[in-house]
């Protein structure tokens, strides 16, 4: 099939990997894929993999940005001979549900994350013919607030390559990059630098002033950019004075994820970031803006398995316990640490593969393209 995805951006977000291995993932097997996004830092990923990119200026609401997404993804569909559209975010799905009323194109959107349905936004989202969630809890949202049948959900996964994402990958770069000897007690954190993602970054900063004497050659590398940045790198920059050495650094932007995770003896985050690092058998401590589930083990499966890692619905993100948990992580034996971080892979294994995620992916829109005919 020539499948259209469409999402708002292209900069670092699990929803923007979702879609770029995803994408790959169904080119391997046979389908034309075509992607529309503002741009951003994976776009490049995709042209390697033989994708086709058009810019499209789906990352606002703005009225002339919306007339002209409407107009140009119109074109795009007509022009590239479309069979299916899957879309991936609220704005794109809005403009797109329009083009399907009239355009009559089979209709599929992932809902990746719970949107406020305040202030009449309820109104202005579209779902597709089929919807595919990644999480139990984001299936009952979309049964509870858009009244969404249960038979027209399918829960699927965020598919983590675990070639691309494992232990193997070389800790050489990383660690010349970022001055870090194998000695240090390196923590890895990876989320977008946005205010409404960015708590634990500044958490974790305070924590790691707080262990300093306690955890030795402890450093961190914080990894991810936005609204929010200047703020976290005054905060670091600030540390690193206080405590006279480069404790904190912070990466940016960055796509080559993996190679900057090689180097980590913890690892820090939410959502996709954690799987790709639990894949790399990096012990994991779940936290983000929306709660915190602790350092992942088989205690954890459950919670974690049943909110795609997000901590939706979990106590608050603390510093306190943070730092608790951090300190009490670099005080495990060795081999209790190994054991966290085996158990981590073959939970990625066991339950986030590619192959899942495309699998139920291609069901629904055989779903879809049959309603359709």
């Amino acid at each position: 099939m020539n499948i259209l995805m469409s999402l708002m951006q292209l900069d670092i977000g699990g929803a923007e990997t979702h879609v770029v291995e995803l994408a790959k993932e169904l080119k391997r097997r046979g389908h034309n894929i075509i992607i529309t996004s503002n741009g951003g830092a994976y776009v490049e990923e995709l042209e390697k993999s033989d994708i086709k990119h058009y810019v499209v200026p789906l990352h606002s609401k703005q009225p002339k940005y919306v007339i002209k997404a409407f107009s140009v993804l119109k074109k795009i569909i007509i022009e590239e001979k479309i069979d299916l559209v899957h879309s991936h975010a609220r704005i794109p799905s809005f403009i797109l549900g329009k083009l399907q009323k009239s355009m009559k194109f089979p209709y599929v959107t992932t809902a990746h994350w719970i949107f406020t349905t305040k202030y009449g936004l309820k109104y202005i989202t579209d779902w597709g013919q089929k919807t595919l969630a990644v999480s139990e809890d984001i299936k009952k949202y979309l049964m509870d607030n858009y009244k969404i049948p249960e038979t027209d959900i399918t829960v699927t996964v965020n598919g983590i390559d675990i070639e691309k994402f494992s232990a193997d990958i070389d800790k050489a770069l990383a660690e010349k990059e970022f001055g870090l000897n194998k000695e240090d007690n390196t923590i890895v954190y990876v989320s977008r630098m946005d205010e409404s993602r960015s708590l634990v970054a500044h958490q974790l900063i305070e924590a790691i002033v707080r262990l300093d004497n306690i955890v030795e050659n402890l450093k961190c590398v914080i990894v991810g950019d936005g609204d929010d940045f200047e703020n976290v790198k005054k905060e670091a920059d600030a540390t690193n004075e206080k405590l006279g050495r480069n404790a904190i650094m912070l990466a940016g932007a960055r796509t080559d994820i993996n190679k900057i995770i090689a180097p980590a003896k913890l690892f820090i985050g939410v959502s996709r970031a954690a799987l790709e690092a639990m894949a790399c058998e990096k012990p994991t401590i779940i936290a983000g803006n929306e709660g915190y589930i602790g350092l992942f083990d088989e205690d954890k499966l459950s919670v974690g398995l049943s909110t795609n890692f997000c901590c939706r619905g979990c106590p608050e993100s603390d510093t306190d316990v943070l730092t608790q948990d951090i300190g009490g992580f670099f005080g495990l034996w060795e081999e209790e640490q190994a054991k966290l971080a085996a158990y981590g892979r073959k939970t990625v294994i066991e339950n986030y593969s590619v192959k899942r995620m495309a699998d139920d992916a291609e069901k629904v829109y055989k779903e879809v393209m049959g309603a359709s005919v």
